[in-house]
């Protein structure tokens, strides 16, 4: 795990973030990639509806959209039996503040009431160096306003770079195991773990997945997803 956590810190401190751009212009909701009322009421959705709400690692950064996260999850659990519909929700350059802004509006827009939804936001928080306590305070309010919407939910977690100093890291870390345990979320602890120590798995940047890192995501994060929808 040492060795993975360099690796991970190394990449945030070479890298201007999970967006491509480091504009803070992008902490507002970006509405383009956001499925819309309308082409969400087109989704056959006869199984279990799952929301993948996140940032370019869901979007499937600089990948066809076929490749992206979701498409993939929803690959992976339809070959284990499960007939899920897996909303692809991810936004390149969401901040957690950004995905709140969002998060009611992308519910809104599903043809039902979803039986899971995942996040996975933090990352761009970590490299514009937004302080853990205003990214916990934003992930708790998604998972609130879930809750109000008796809507389960499930995390994935991600790990500030070690140069950030002990106690960001410490603050920082803590969030995601934290908030899984308070609101009864399932919990994926890294998205990126096995992932971004390879580069055969990773887009030139060295921060982004290609298509077989996002297949390793989404086989990672399958059995979670599953135990949380049978749950």
């Amino acid at each position: 795990m040492v060795s993975r956590l360099a690796l991970y810190g190394a990449a945030a401190v070479l890298l201007q973030g999970l967006t491509g751009c480091s504009d803070e212009r992008n902490a507002a909701p970006a509405r383009t990639e956001v499925p819309t009322p309308e082409r969400s009421a087109a989704v056959a959705v006869d199984g279990p509806l799952v929301i993948a709400f996140g940032d370019s690692l869901y979007a499937g950064y600089q990948l066809p959209r076929e490749e992206g996260l979701a498409p993939e999850l929803q690959r992976v659990l339809r070959s284990e039996g499960v007939s899920a519909t897996v909303v692809n929700a991810g936004v390149s350059g969401d901040t957690t503040a950004a995905g709140l802004a969002r998060l009611a509006y992308v519910l809104d827009g599903q043809p039902r009431k979803p039986d899971l939804v995942i996040i996975g936001l933090g990352g761009n928080d970590l490299l514009r160096g937004i302080q853990p306590e205003q990214t916990r305070a934003n992930l708790t309010a998604m998972l609130a306003l879930l809750r109000e919407r008796e809507i389960p939910a499930m995390l994935t977690g991600m790990i500030a770079p070690r140069n950030l100093g002990p106690e960001y890291v410490s603050a920082f870390d803590a969030i995601y195991p934290e908030l899984a345990r308070e609101y009864g979320a399932a919990l994926h602890p890294f998205l990126l773990d096995g992932v971004i120590t390879n580069p055969s798995l990773m887009l030139s940047d060295g921060i982004h997945p290609n298509a077989a890192g996002v297949d390793r995501m989404a086989r990672a994060i399958a059995p979670t997803v599953q135990a949380a929808l049978t749950e």
